[in-house]
């Protein structure tokens, strides 16, 4: 979640703060309204192209901007794992729908309704007592930054200390597991979501992963491992963890001026190649130094600071665990098809669990052409250029082919879909700056001698 001063004028005063819905039957109305509101927009729609004389296809009627804005305000009204869900729609799948859904859909990665004034006291009051304004010299009501699970406030202690707070909203926690089925659901009924997607597994990953994001505690000793991690690296900064004022609902560390790594697309050509260069060489430390990823790649996580040229990590409720035999395999992976070792590439992608026993030759040659074009900026001898070439769509179209053949959706590993979002959301930010980046020398460092 990014937070900065520029980020201001995003919700013009509280007095466009909405309550989060806390009950259950609560937060399902808000979604059981949108559903009837989409379903009375596709009987309009239906109507007037009837009367145009058309045919009206039901995919076409679903999938009109209309429609999907509505879905994209519900969901920001909601936040938690309502919005959170949108925000995945949005990053992952939103290349699959029109590009008008897509677009309504992106303001949901980056931002949310803040709460109310008066909520925002409840809450505040309850997890520090209602003498709590007294440790403070300044405390911005006014959010800097909200977005699925909580909001950040400035605040300045008594001490000097500039402090980023980030607040959960009231609920969001008790309603995760129920968000996700309530949304799902609203995904397929209005088909949003093709049939064919078999998506349970997935589901019920995202619930584990955001009672995991609800608990500011654990996300404390993440960002304290990263501080560890890179205090010897240059180039980045973590903010520091101020205890006192933390705890599982309300998370306070120290602020950090910047601006959202992906409006860095105006920066100089070497800039820009230094800031993804960068963020490749902290994946690969994360995967084979750390074993340990912050696997959200949304762009408002990283900050870029002029003035410092260091990148401010920001958010560490996402991150995951791996085991180093895990990433072994994906080491032997990526040295494969440097190689050009099929058959070394086929064993890797097998023990990490990618084919199912009954896979055709036709589909497993699919999925091996799907491992070959993601690595090609492995296999590339020098900078590859991201802004002169269709990578992301090249994977997507190949991804999408295999998932739509017959008989065959096989989800491999959750591990392994985590890691893919973390890599396309690189690809992408590398795309959206321009940047030329040589990918094989940075991972050619960590290949088995």
């Amino acid at each position: 979640m990014a937070y900065s001063d520029s980020q201001h004028s995003t919700h013009n005063g509280y007095r466009h703060g909405r309550k989060v819905p806390k009950g259950r039957l609560s937060r399902l109305a808000k979604l059981g309204g949108v559903a009837s509101r989409v379903a009375g927009n596709m009987l309009q729609e239906g109507a007037k192209q009837w009367a145009q004389g058309k045919r009206p296809k039901m995919q076409d009627l679903l999938l009109t901007a209309d429609n999907a804005r509505k879905i994209s305000e519900r969901l920001a009204h909601m936040r938690g794992a309502a919005m959170k869900l949108g925000q995945l729609i949005s990053m992952d799948a939103g290349d699959m729908l029109p590009k008008e859904f897509s677009l309504i859909l992106e303001p949901l990665r980056n931002q949310a309704s803040p709460m109310p004034l008066s909520q925002l006291n409840v809450v505040l009051e309850r997890e520090w007592g209602k003498d709590w304004l007294n440790g403070f010299e300044h405390f911005s009501y006014h959010p800097i930054a909200a977005a699925s699970i909580g909001q950040v406030h400035k605040a300045q202690l008594k001490t000097g200390e500039t402090l980023a707070i980030k607040v959960q909203y009231p609920g969001v926690r008790d309603s995760i597991s129920s968000d996700v089925d309530n949304v799902a659901s609203l995904l397929r009924i209005s088909g949003l979501v093709p049939k064919t997607l078999e998506i349970n597994n997935l589901l019920d990953e995202a619930k584990a992963q955001l009672h995991q994001e609800a608990d500011y505690v654990r996300e404390a000793q993440y960002l304290n491992q990263y501080r560890q991690f890179l205090e010897s690296v240059d180039g980045f900064t973590v903010p520091v963890l101020h205890e006192q004022w933390s705890n599982k609902n309300i998370l306070a560390m120290s602020y950090h001026h910047g601006m959202s790594i992906d409006q860095c697309s105006s920066l100089p050509q070497g800039v820009r190649d230094s800031i993804v260069t960068r963020l490749f060489e902290l994946l690969m430390r994360e995967m084979f130094d750390f074993h340990l990823l912050q696997t959200d790649p949304n762009f408002a996580n990283y900050f870029y600071q002029t003035d410092t040229d260091n990148i401010v990590l920001l958010d560490f409720g996402a991150c995951r665990q791996y085991l180093p035999e895990f990433m072994q395999h994906y080491r032997e992976l990526l040295q494969s098809s440097l190689d050009g070792n099929r058959q070394v590439m086929l064993e890797a992608a097998q023990d990490i669990g990618y084919f199912q026993e009954d896979i055709s030759q036709e589909q497993l040659e699919t999925v091996l052409q799907l491992f070959e074009i993601a690595c090609e900026p492995i296999k590339h001898t020098g900078a590859y250029d991201f802004a002169n070439n269709d990578l992301p769509e090249r994977i997507r179209e190949k991804g999408l082919a295999l998932s739509m053949q017959q008989n065959y959706w096989h989800s491999p590993p959750v591990d392994s879909l985590f890691l893919h979002r973390k890599f396309a959301g690189l690809y992408l930010l590398a795309s959206r700056l321009r940047a030329r980046v040589d990918v094989q020398s940075i991972t050619k460092s960590y290949f088995i001698k």
